[in-house]
């Protein structure tokens, strides 16, 4: 993939955009990008080739979380950040999760996430002096998904009874770093739907396109996370619909696309509903996989005056030892009605940046990732702490964010 241009010619004359006032990003910022997304990896889910403990795997992604802040911090010394409302709200989030988890009803792990959300936040804050509205962070993010896409595709070859195992109904894990299915999936689709999108608007070659597209898209399949599948197809819809007005290429082939998607859906249809329901009943598909059952109870469940304006503390996104599997539930639990006001705000105003700013491939990929976490964030929880889906957000910012300063030299 070539460097995204960050020359604008407009009128005569050449605006150089000089993100941070210097005109281009530090090597480290890529970096530090590949250690938050470690951090977020997390550290259960499938057996792996060689077995690591869990210990381990948190102090690897804990590690990789303060490695990236001291990074941050070395690189942006004078601590010069831009205004951003996503993170001011995110922030406004880490302190209600703060006064949640402070009565330790949640145990003392419950300090520890919020100490963990708080540095996370802390290193976005740090790298928002490169938030330009070029593509830089969609380049880092797909490039480091990708890494991790092939450490799947490496555990797949090595050993496929454990990267297909039958505890998860042969969906395809991560054999050599323990992700589970839908974490699988979520990549799959955040990383074919961002290059396709680069693809359309001429930024990538087809050759780069299809070596990580088509692999991203087979492993989506293979893994059988329905939720990444619909949130792919609602993102690239939004996605494509908004570069349709300022790419050729789009335009014709979001025509045509769309044309034999829909014949194809048609034909392919048993096939289709077969992928979907994964072998399973009619009761089990209906409740989304006992999803139904865990939050009826949650909702069910007494609470204090405080707990419901405050929720419980962070947890680990379970309910009596079960999955929460929603956002938006997950948030009601642990920050309350208040946490469940900050969400709606920071995706509000996302939504209206983006509807705001004008036709371009940066608005086009961000309307994607967004879309995409307003998706899937019904039967997935992250968007309440530290996880993928807060950086997919932070990308979001990064593309919508306008350009620090702009030295204007005459051609």
């Amino acid at each position: 993939m070539s460097t995204d241009d960050t020359t604008h010619r407009q009128g005569g004359t050449v605006t150089a955009v000089a993100a941070g006032g210097r005109g281009t990003t530090p090597r480290q910022v890529g970096l530090i990008w590949a250690l938050l997304v470690l951090n977020t990896l997390g550290s259960t889910g499938a057996v792996t080739v060689v077995p690591i403990p869990r210990l381990v795997t948190q102090v690897l992604t804990m590690g990789a979380l303060v490695l990236a802040f001291g990074l941050a911090l070395l690189i942006n010394t004078r601590l010069r950040v831009r205004p951003s409302a996503y993170l001011l709200l995110l922030t406004l989030m880490v302190l209600v999760s703060v006064i949640a988890s402070a009565n330790l009803e949640s145990g003392f792990g419950a300090l520890f996430r919020c100490a963990r959300f708080a540095m996370f936040v802390g290193t976005l804050w740090l790298l928002t002096r490169w938030w330009d509205g070029t593509l830089t962070f969609v380049r880092h993010h797909i490039r480091v998904l990708a890494v991790v896409l092939l450490t799947v595709g490496l555990g797949a070859l090595i050993s496929p009874g454990l990267a297909f195992p039958d505890s998860y109904g042969g969906r395809l894990v991560g054999a050599l770093w323990p992700l589970t299915a839908p974490q699988v999936g979520q990549y799959a689709a955040i990383t074919a739907g961002l290059t396709l999108l680069l693809w359309l608007a001429r930024r990538t070659d087809g050759r780069s396109a299809a070596l990580i597209a088509l692999p991203a898209i087979g492993m989506l399949l293979l893994s059988h996370t329905r939720t990444a599948a619909v949130g792919l197809v609602a993102a690239l819809l939004a996605g494509g619909l908004s570069l349709t007005l300022t790419s050729a290429r789009a335009r014709k082939v979001f025509t045509w696309g769309v044309a034999v998607a829909g014949v194809a859906a048609v034909a392919a249809g048993p096939a289709v509903q077969a992928w979907f329901q994964r072998g399973q009943t009619e009761e089990n598909f209906t409740n989304l996989t006992g999803r139904a059952k865990v939050w009826d109870a949650l909702l069910a469940a007494p609470r204090t005056t405080s707990e419901y304006v405050f929720g419980v503390g962070l947890t680990d996104k379970s309910f009596d030892g079960l999955p929460i599997d929603s956002s938006w539930l997950a948030v009601y639990h642990e920050q309350g009605y208040l946490g469940v006001a900050i969400l709606v705000a920071f995706l509000l105003t996302l939504v209206v940046v983006a509807a705001l700013r004008p036709p371009s491939v940066s608005r086009s990929c961000a309307i994607f990732l967004i879309v995409y976490c307003l998706t899937t964030s019904y039967t997935e929880a992250g968007l309440g702490d530290a996880s993928p889906y807060l950086l997919h957000l932070a990308v979001a910012c990064a593309l919508l964010a306008r350009p620090a300063t702009s030295e204007v030299v005459r051609a």
